[in-house]
């Protein structure tokens, strides 16, 4: 062609340099092509209109996804679509790879895409090459896939805001990762920090707080909702000038800013920088385009859950008291850990109240339900107990009426189906004599550690739990705490978290008791980290449920010196005592009583002699219920340093009539009972009282250690 004369057409153009030509509308289905692009689908040289569903036929699968992504991201962004697509023929083999650039446009009114755009062949670039990089392979796909897999997977289980962003930093996008990262977001008409990666500390203080009306490509982003690509230090320097400064002292290379949307709204962008310059292809960019939705809705889900977190978080302590004043003679130590799921808000509760008469009550229960009407009963229950214990009234009659005011409030002329209940466990304690008497409606029994360090779970009387029949009775156990001993009690969470049962969590908590040689403090915070703290995985139950609830844990010790309740416990006491009563009335309770002796015996040297002793004090107990019309007490001690103990059992009771040996025949079924003491026993007595007798026995350990 010579000068002067008129251009060639497009069509003679686009064929001399071998591209097609090719236009699409997504509302009729159709494309049309010219030869060329006729030829490079594989399909005879000629101008042809094609359903989407022929052309698709002549595409590689995942390479006609890839279109339709890279469609979507270029008409949002109002740029180019290009992407790389292999052609197949009709046995489904690869014979070609092009090329397609085009511009998409939207059609609102018909929801539709509108484009034109060319093709041309292409040769696949060498790997490793960086050309080979930028090139849109199926492995470069797989890679991509994988990546936003992972990416989804770890930014969906991130649960606070720190850990999306830690999350983030972590990523590795296939073929170009960012070294530096920042999120920001928006208070107001000011750009804020949420948090950055790959800058020291102050580097941020030039970027926060800066208007959304400043020329920055952060601020451009939010206002715009439009991402924006820097290719170049050039290009950040010509669109940014005013703001060049403050990047360019950090020596990237490419820079791409994307909005953080949510429903519509954008709520700060993303800022990925990079070491070395990045084109910044439609794929690249559809990997970011997709990241940046992703970390949207985790900041969203993450800042979310955190204010819920905190709301019930300070709703729930807010209920809760702080401990009072000290107690002469007395340690007290609290912990309440929220750890159940919905809206980490429940009816645990604990309170320490002062008495008029100058003992202290120590109340620890737990509403049925884990949600806002549970937290709020609780409240109100809290209250009450509070109120009727200050009017000076009994545990008994303290649990009588929460329990009447529990079922008023709890069940609504609206709402029957909605009755809740509360388990609780009242203790009233004397700091001068350690007497403890305890009311228990539904709640786990005390536990208490000795001052040798053996735990025994104390059982106690107990009515249903309040809220359920108002007119329900709470009978009263008493028990003395011994200088140097500490009571346990707690709501079920402390037993039940991680997979345990009753048996199994217990059998959890007295090792904690038992190894523990802090000081009280100490101690509560070793009991919640060894069911929710970093090990309790190591000891999980045996039930496949392995749901959490809320934990609250009181713990009362009774100070003698040295006995470790504020100091380390460095040598303990070589006694122990126990004292339960059965009443004539709870028969039951002998067998109670057999299972406290073992226990309490858990590390005596023989265990034939442990057999014994509960042999024997089963029939002393026994004896008495049958014999008498009266109640039966139990004191068991052991004194000595192991493997020399001496143990003795004793059984009180108020009846006038003395025991006395029989001879009975062959086939009785009564009367050996001393027979059997004076065989079993080392030593053993009966000594009339005032009022009743006591009945006693002795064994003294074999030598050697403890079995």
């Amino acid at each position: 062609m010579r000068t002067g004369e008129p251009l060639p057409a497009v069509g003679q153009v686009l064929a001399a340099l071998a591209t097609g030509l090719w236009h699409w509308d997504t509302a009729t289905k159709l494309v049309t092509v010219d030869a060329e692009a006729a030829r490079l689908l594989g399909l005879p040289a000629e101008q042809a209109t094609l359903t989407e569903a022929q052309v698709r036929a002549r595409l590689h699968p995942v390479d006609w996804n890839e279109i339709v992504s890279v469609v979507g991201l270029a008409a949002a962004e109002g740029t180019l679509a290009e992407v790389r697509v292999r052609i197949m023929d009709e046995r489904g083999r690869v014979i070609r790879t092009v090329r397609s650039r085009s511009k998409p446009s939207y059609d609102r009114e018909r929801r539709a895409f509108e484009l034109i755009g060319t093709l041309q062949e292409v040769t696949d670039p060498a790997p490793g090459t960086p050309a080979g990089r930028r090139a849109v392979t199926g492995d470069w796909r797989r890679s991509r896939e994988a990546f936003l897999l992972d990416a989804g997977r770890a930014l969906a289980e991130a649960r606070s805001t720190a850990e999306v962003l830690r999350v983030a930093a972590g990523l590795s996008m296939p073929g170009f990762s960012p070294d530096g990262l920042a999120v920001f977001g928006v208070t107001g008409d000011r750009l804020t920090i949420i948090g950055h990666h790959g800058y020291r500390a102050g580097d941020e203080d030039s970027f926060s707080h800066m208007a959304l009306a400043t020329d920055y490509p952060a601020a451009e982003v939010v206002r715009t909702g439009r991402a924006v690509y820097l290719s170049s230090p050039d290009h950040y320097r010509s669109r940014y000038p005013l703001t060049w400064p403050l990047a360019e002292q950090f020596d990237r290379k490419s820079w791409a800013f994307l909005p953080l949307t949510v429903a519509g709204r954008t709520m700060g962008a993303w800022m990925a920088a990079f070491a070395y310059p990045v084109a910044f292809t439609p794929d690249e960019r559809s990997v970011l385009t997709t990241v940046a939705r992703m970390l949207a809705q985790a900041l969203t889900r993450a800042g979310a859950a955190e204010s819920e977190r905190e709301l019930t978080d300070g709703l729930q302590r807010s209920m809760l008291p702080t401990l009072g004043p000290e107690i002469p003679g007395m340690n007290v130590a609290a912990r309440y850990i929220p750890t159940g799921g919905g809206l980490q808000v429940g009816g645990d509760w604990y309170d320490m109240i002062p008495l008029p008469s100058g003992r202290i009550a120590l109340v620890i229960g737990d509403v049925q339900g884990h949600d806002v009407r549970a937290a709020g009963l609780m409240g109100q229950l809290r209250i009450a107990l509070r109120a009727y214990a200050s009017e000076g009234h009994r545990p008994d009659a303290v649990l009588s009426r929460a329990s009447r005011f529990l079922h008023g409030i709890s069940t609504t002329d609206d709402d029957h189906a909605d009755q809740r209940f509360a388990t609780c466990l009242y203790v009233e304690a004397d700091p001068k004599t350690g007497v403890l008497d305890i009311a228990r409606a539904g709640h786990p029994d005390p536990a208490i550690r000795m001052a040798d360090g053996t735990v025994l779970k104390h059982p106690t009387a107990g009515g249903l739990p309040l809220g359920i029949d108002p007119d329900a009775d709470y009978p009263t156990t008493q028990l003395v705490l011994e200088p140097g001993e500490t009571m346990l009690i707690c709501t079920d969470g402390l037993i039940e978290t991680g997979g345990h049962d009753l048996e199994t969590g217990w059998a959890r908590i007295r090792t904690i008791l038992e190894e523990h040689k802090g000081d009280l403090e100490e101690l509560a915070d070793s009991l919640v980290q060894a069911v929710h703290g970093p090990s309790s995985h190591h000891t999980t139950g045996p039930l496949a449920d392995r749901r959490e609830d809320d934990i609250a844990v009181l713990l009362l010790c009774r100070e003698p010196e040295g006995c470790g309740c504020g100091d380390t416990v460095s040598v303990r006491p070589r006694v122990r005592r126990t004292v339960l009563t059965v009443a004539q009335a709870e028969p039951e309770r002998v067998a109670v009583a057999r299972q406290h002796l073992r226990e309490l015996l858990h590390d005596w040297g023989s265990a034939d002699q442990v057999d014994s002793a509960v042999l024997l004090l089963s029939e002393m107990l026994t004896n008495v219920l049958v014999h008498t019309d009266t109640d039966a007490l139990l004191v068991a001690e052991i004194a000595g340093e192991p493997g020399a103990r001496r143990m003795r059992v004793e059984v009180t009771d108020a009846g006038d009539d003395l025991p006395h040996k029989r001879r009975p025949g062959e086939l009785a079924s009564s009367g050996r009972g001393l027979m059997l003491i004076e065989l079993l026993a080392h030593a053993w007595g009966v000594d009339p009282r005032g009022e009743g007798k006591s009945i006693w026995f002795e064994l003294h350990e074999p030598d050697g250690q403890p079995a």
